[in-house]
């Protein structure tokens, strides 16, 4: 898994590592970036970082835009399960506010979808369908 906030050096591990090719998601304008140049497979926890979050609007890292972008590339949103459990209670309530943000616009745009480091694949289809995942989604997910 490639996890820099260097754009060049992104590109650079991009084009020596072995498929299937993961980027941690950084900052809004490298993951915009990384998206626009598209080598690679999966963009891991778009949610990351400190966002915003009003009454009426949820910063959840990812919009329509990126996800044109990463329906055009072919580049699934990956959700990595060992990092949610080790989050507090509050962390985790936010962050899986922005995931069932981030499911939202990828079921509506046609990004797939990919859970990394789960071990129950039962459990993470079920959970995938209470955050708002269609099936055919979840089954999609788990199946990476």
């Amino acid at each position: 898994m490639i996890n820099t906030n260097n754009i060049e050096e992104a590109k650079k591990l991009i084009a020596q590592e072995k498929k299937p090719i993961m980027v941690m998601a950084q900052n809004d304008e490298f993951n915009r970036k990384v998206l626009e140049y598209g080598k690679f497979d999966v963009l891991v926890s778009a949610e990351r970082g400190e966002r915003k979050k009003s009454a009426r609007q949820i910063d959840s890292g990812f919009n329509h835009v990126l996800a044109a972008i990463a329906v055009k590339k072919n580049i699934a949103l990956g959700i990595d399960f060992n990092e949610i459990m080790g989050w507090n209670k509050k962390e985790k309530a936010e962050r899986l506010c922005r995931i069932i943000q981030n499911i939202k616009i990828s079921r509506k745009a046609g990004v797939k979808i990919v859970v990394i480091n789960a071990e129950d694949k039962k459990a993470v289809f079920n959970i995938l369908i209470s955050l708002g995942a269609s099936t055919a989604q979840a089954k999609e997910a788990i199946s990476f």
